[in-house]
């Protein structure tokens, strides 16, 4: 009986205590996740984690399996989901580890950083348990640094990690043995030991992605024990050649396997693909694989279901015919090669399974075999940019009825227009991308009853005519209509902006008219590019287009607009680009369009403007984030001719467009003389607190002065003020534009002086004060002096160079407020001075006439036919120089033996017809040979290429301007010759020839460059280039300056060749590339991938790169030396490792007495070879380093050399 009365007390103290172990737990359970979101939440903006509190709080939840994001099982906590909260603080995860129960952990899409250290000022509450964590989630955060050794490895039963989309560089391994699945995509990793790991190491993950990193170096090979089956290392900066045995020692149940994007090299097409049994997926696109086609091999992968070989350029050879056996593909892409021939016939095997085939890109003839009629699953056919021809879009591809994309653009396809065809065969049809053709005829007007689900109709560059349909309006689904580029005549129909889902309309180079309808964004505002310019609208600016907040580029230029814009345009928030260009606009210029905080491109010349500038257009600089206008094809026309053009060019949105047929386009190109086409993708130069990029103002009526706020826009390149009506001064805030490229201020009535900061803006490449009552002397320094007069001219207070000369006082700029003395004074010392030079001149005539009629007998033909075979020599010429203490000018220099010109019959037989025996190199602008005249004398004559059109007067000035041109430093130019479109330059012979092929092929010279030698030409060479940058006017930039533009005579002295090509190569001529007048791949400055702007700054850069490969031996570019990087790169590399000694070449390092020499060199390179232009030095300063570090007498190359003022004096001793 007691016993009985005892038991319920017991099981009431047995539930009580069960109970509180219960409340213990969600107390630790509590105090653990409230000890993470004090570690790391340190903002909570939507307040995602209010009802975290302490569970003895008043407001707080009885249970933490009640919080927001947390999930339990049997009372513990089993899954946080805390994704897309917007939580922010440094992750740190130690105290979730020691929940017993928790196996998902998702926080991504979130903004936490870090590298997920452990955090050792809060301690879990109690001992923690075994981390049971399963499933880890933190992707698409802002994790960055490297990750601690061993991550998450006490979890040990974690299978799935994602970190993709961070910011992490490396670490983190060794993996935990259970881990399976492990994404590190979209990161920054670069860490070699994390790689080598992944692939060489025994551990147990299957799928593995590292793609989109920035891993470098060679592909690693698989461990025996590797069970990967999923592996992507597409998108990074690997390289080398491609492993042999990569397929054949790869796992097992290897399913995919994707390489793409990299710069990985070989010949495949004998490649052994024996391993691949079990491949479905494989990408090897992007890269510089080679070969003459596929390798048979290829058929043991007969389980492919994705084959991706696009974009190996090298690829080339006819369409491989093995696919019989592939039974499963349903992805065939090999575009962007250089397969040629016909599609073969056998290619249809793949009919039954093949869904997508992609072919563009290639070089590929005649058009679809009748075959193809027979797939019934193929959905994408893209056979763009090749040379098909013929009927087939009608007789094949109308049959092929499940097509829902159809890519044909840049190919021969002529005759009427295939659309009713298309439209009543291929229902589907989702995309239609007929552009580039020769196809003519009308739109059908109901091509949208047939076509329901239509997005894209691309149909520019044709011949189609007519008028713009309505029904078009009935293709609910059409998302892109471009039809630019046609005969096309009428209306936009009203309907047709009615399309709810339309992104993007694109109509220009027709010949539209009427008024542009006010029905902009009234169903939808998705519309992001209105591009209807260089049409016939009439009427003014609809304001409905103040809707379309979405819009990212509009351009309504060269139309015949009216009317003001109308307000409201601060409303498109997402706008970039905005063409007004070439209408009749007036009004004063929106202030508002400063609010647009996106607008890098506002181009509004050639209307009728008034009023103020309004400051506000510089409103949103510094605010302007990258990005938006990403990716978009364009063409760029850049007006080469100054302000005899309006305008500073034309940007064309150009998808789809054939260059060829733009520069034809007479609209944009044949109102102006000079131009030049650039084409490409919109890139940004800065990611956040950028600026616009270009602003044209130009040719209207503006008043007022200039805003001093334009000169906060820090990247600015372009801006065009030229041809208003504006006052005051220039103002000195413009010293701001460090970008800026283009200056155009010519034409209006600017007072004051050129702001000397000028000298300081590196990139200014085209500059524009005339036409302006400017006072005051000309900026001496940077990039200014380097313009011609006619940029200057018109403003009658202006002097210096390369104007008049300077009085003492003239930066007063009035000459009325000089004394009747001194003005008598100075008229008094011009007469003494014009006597003196009359003087002169008559005695050089004199001694002149004498040396022509002594040997008159002798030379009757060559009086007669005013030509000479008997060419000056370079130490017969010298300068004769005025008493004045300017710098030394080619503009002052007379020369004892003027520059003859030469005829072509003697320089042809002179070369024996240009025979490849007497070719003896072949540089960026021509081919060089060499020649023996008929007095013996021995020159090099260069036969320039690609010479298109200059005009004999052109030609004739600069050959004069480049033949006075003379210093002991620079090969002479002796002679020039032209007829009709041959141009031929004739320079004196240098024995030794290029210092590139003294230095890298060695085995055909017997020339041996000691440090001695190698010293001499990089100082010679360096006084070469200075003189051009800082002692001729206008000072030059070489541009292309490279070890082959160094030539060598029998005394191993260096002679700078090829200054003034960049000059003189016509710059309409579409054979040469941006790249070709910019430089030499290797020795290019790393600016001028972001800009096509030349500066002395780009010269220091490629000098650095010759001085580095006198030190080093080594080329600039040479793959089985630096892989993909470059000698830069490398020796950079090994500066920062401390393993200078590693630079220098082993045949300099034998002599332990020059060893600190050689230190010093490598410095002064490093220091040309700086990626800011600024930091670098001047060629003056680098001169100046040479003559500090001169200390063995016996080799006193710089004797006779000074600086003063930066300008390069030589003694009278030196010739020059």
């Amino acid at each position: 009986m007691g016993a009985a009365r005892m038991a319920p007390p017991l099981a009431v103290l047995l539930l009580q205590l069960l109970l509180h172990l219960m409340g213990a737990e969600a107390d630790d359970e509590a105090a653990a996740l409230l000890a993470f979101k004090s570690a790391s939440v340190a903002t909570d903006p939507d307040r995602a984690l209010e009802d975290w509190l302490e569970v003895n709080s008043t407001s707080g939840s009885g249970s933490p399996c009640a919080w927001n994001g947390v999930t339990c099982t049997g009372g513990l906590v089993s899954e946080l989901n805390l994704s897309g909260m917007s939580l922010t603080g440094r992750l740190r995860l130690d105290a979730l580890l020691a929940l017993p129960a928790l196996q998902s952990l998702d926080l991504r899409l979130n903004a936490f950083h870090g590298n997920g250290g452990s955090h050792h000022t809060a301690q879990p509450p109690r001992t923690p348990s075994p981390c049971a964590l399963v499933h880890v989630d933190l992707s698409s955060n802002y994790l960055n640094g490297t990750l601690p050794r061993s991550f998450l490895d006490s979890c040990t039963g974690l299978q799935f990690l994602n970190l993709s989309r961070n910011n992490l560089t490396g670490g983190g391994f060794p993996f935990p043995p259970s881990l399976n699945t492990l994404d590190m995509s979209r990161n920054i990793l670069s860490d070699a030991g994390l790689l080598n790991y992944s692939l060489n190491a025994c551990h147990g993950i299957q799928y593995l992605n590292l793609s989109t990193n920035q891993f470098t170096g060679a592909i690693p090979e698989f461990a025996q024990c590797s069970q990967v089956s999923v592996l992507d290392l597409s998108g990074n900066l690997m390289s080398g050649p491609l492993p042999g045995k990569l397929l054949t020692t790869a796992p097992a149940n290897l399913t995919h396997f994707s390489i793409a994007g990299n710069n990985i090299s070989g010949d495949i097409s004998k490649y052994d693909f024996g391993g691949c049994t079990n491949l479905t997926v494989l990408d090897w696109s992007y890269n510089r694989l080679s070969g003459m086609g596929l390798p048979a091999s290829l058929t043991n992968c007969l389980r492919l279901e994705i084959l991706d070989m696009s974009g190996n350029k090298l690829l080339s050879g006819a369409m491989p015919m093995f696919w019989g056996g592939f039974q499963q593909l349903k992805k065939l892409a090999l575009a962007g090669n250089n397969f040629t021939g016909e599609i073969p016939d056998d290619l249809s095997l793949l009919c039954r399974t093949l869904v997508e085939l992609d072919f563009s890109s290639n070089n590929l003839t005649g058009g679809l075999p009748a075959s193809f009629t027979g797939c019934r699953s193929l959905e994408l056919l893209d056979l763009g940019s090749n040379q098909l021809s013929g009927d087939f879009v009608v007789t094949v591809i109308s049959k092929i009825s499940s097509l829902r994309v159809l890519r044909l653009p840049f190919n021969n396809i002529t005759g009427t227009n295939p659309l009713p065809t298309l439209a009543a065969e291929c229902p589907l049809l989702e995309v239609i991308d007929l552009g580039s053709n020769v196809l003519d005829g009308e739109i059908m007007p109901d091509l949208c009853a047939s076509l329901p689900s239509l997005r894209k109709l691309i149909l520019p560059n044709n011949y189609l005519t007519g008028t713009v349909p309505p029904s078009l309006s009935n293709c609910s689904n059409l998302e892109s209509i471009d039809l630019s580029f046609n005969l096309l005549q009428g209306q936009i129909p009203p309907e047709v902006l009615l399309l709810p889902k339309l992104i993007d309309l694109v109509m220009w180079a027709n010949n539209l008219s009427g008024e542009i309808p006010d029905k902009l964004c009234s169903n939808s505002t998705t519309l992001e590019t209105l591009v209807i310019n260089y049409n016939s609208f009439t009427g003014g600016i609809p304001p409905s287009i103040t809707r379309c907040v979405n819009l990212i580029w509009v351009s309504l230029a060269g139309n015949n607009l009216n009317g003001s814009v109308p307000q409201g345009f601060s409303n498109l928030q997402k706008l970039a680009i905005l063409q007004l260009h070439k209408n009749s606009l007036s009004g004063p210029v929106p202030a508002e369009l400063g609010s647009c905080s996106n607008l890098i491109w506002l181009d509004l010349n050639s209307n009728n403007f008034s009023g103020a500038i309004p400051p506000e257009l510089a409103a949103q600089a510094g605010l302007i984030t990258g990005g938006i206008v990403s990716g978009k094809q364009f063409a760029f026309l850049r007006n080469e001719a100054g302000n005899i053009c309006p305008g500073a060019g034309v940007l064309f949105e150009f998808l789809d467009i054939r260059p060829e047929r733009l520069a034809q386009f007479p609209p944009a190109v044949q109102s102006c003389a000079f131009t030049r086409i650039y084409t490409g993708m919109t890139v940004y130069t800065f990611n956040k607190n950028g600026s616009m990029i270009f602003l044209d103002l130009s040719y209207n009526s503006l008043t007022g002065t200039i805003p001093a706020s334009l000169g906060n826009m820090t990247y600015l390149k372009v801006l065009n003020l030229g041809h208003n009506d504006l006052t005051g001064a220039i103002p000195d805030a413009f010293t701001g534009l460090k970008m800026i490229g283009s200056l155009d201020l010519s034409h209006n009535h600017l007072t004051g002086g050129i702001p000397q900061g000028f000298g300081l803006l590196n990139f200014l490449d085209d500059f524009d004060v005339s036409n302006n009552n400017l006072t005051g002397e000309i900026p001496t320094s940077g990039q200014i002096i380097t313009f011609p007069a006619s940029r200057f001219e018109n403003n009658s207070g202006l002097c210096g160079i390369p104007l008049n000369p300077c009085t003492h006082n003239a930066s007063v700029g009035d000459g009325s407020q000089h004394s009747p003395n001194v003005r008598s004074k100075v008229l008094e010392e011009f007469v003494l001075l014009a006597v003196a030079l009359l003087v002169l001149i008559m005695a050089t005539l004199v001694v002149t006439l004498y040396k022509l009629r002594r040997p008159r007998e002798s030379k009757t033909e060559e009086i007669q036919t005013g030509y000479s075979d008997s060419l000056p020599s370079s130490t017969g010429i010298s300068w004769k120089h005025s008493g004045s203490h300017e710098p030394l000018s080619i503009n002052l220099a007379v020369f004892e033996n003027p520059l003859r010109k030469l005829t072509y019959a003697h320089l042809h037989e002179a070369t024996n017809g240009f025979s490849s025996e007497a070719l003896i190199g072949t540089g960026g602008f021509g081919e060089v040979y060499k020649a023996k005249l008929k007095d013996g004398s021995v020159v090099a004559v260069k036969k320039l290429m690609y010479f298109t059109g200059q005009g004999d007067r052109e030609f004739t000035a600069e050959m004069e301007t480049i033949g006075k041109i003379k210093h002991r430093n620079l090969v002479p130019l002796l002679g020039y010759c032209k007829i009709g479109d041959e141009r031929l330059l004739v320079y004196e012979y240098m024995k030794n020839g290029s210092l590139d092929v003294i230095l890298h092929e060695r085995a055909k010279t017997d020339v041996h460059l000691d440090w001695t030698a190698r010293k001499k030409i990089a100082i010679g060479s360096a006084r070469g280039l200075a003189f051009l940058h800082h002692s001729c006017i206008p000072h030059i930039i070489h541009r292309d300056m490279k070890s082959s533009n160094v030539l060598l005579d029998d005394n191993l002295d260096a002679y700078v060749s090829d200054f003034g090509m960049a000059r003189l190569v016509n710059a309409l001529d579409s054979h040469l590339t941006v790249s070709k007048l910019l430089g030499t791949p290797g020795y290019v400055a790393p600016e001028y991938f972001q800009s096509i702007i030349c500066t002395t700054k780009g010269d220091v850069y490629s000098y650095g790169v010759v001085l580095l490969e006198l030190l080093s031996g080594k080329k600039p570019i040479d793959p089985t030396e630096f892989g993909d990087s470059n000698l830069v790169d490398w020796a950079k590399h090994m500066v920062k490792e401390d393993r200078c000694n590693k630079i220098f070449d082993p045949v300099l390092t034998d002599t332990e007495s020059c060893e600190l020499e050689l230190y010093q060199y490598l410095k002064i390179a490093c220091q040309c070879l700086d990626d800011q232009p600024f930091r670098r030095p001047t060629m003056i300063q680098v001169m100046a380093m040479f003559k500090e570090l001169q200390i063995d007498a016996d080799n006193n190359f710089l004797d006779g050399f000074s600086t003063d003022s930066a300008n390069i004096e030589e003694s009278s001793e030196k010739s020059v």
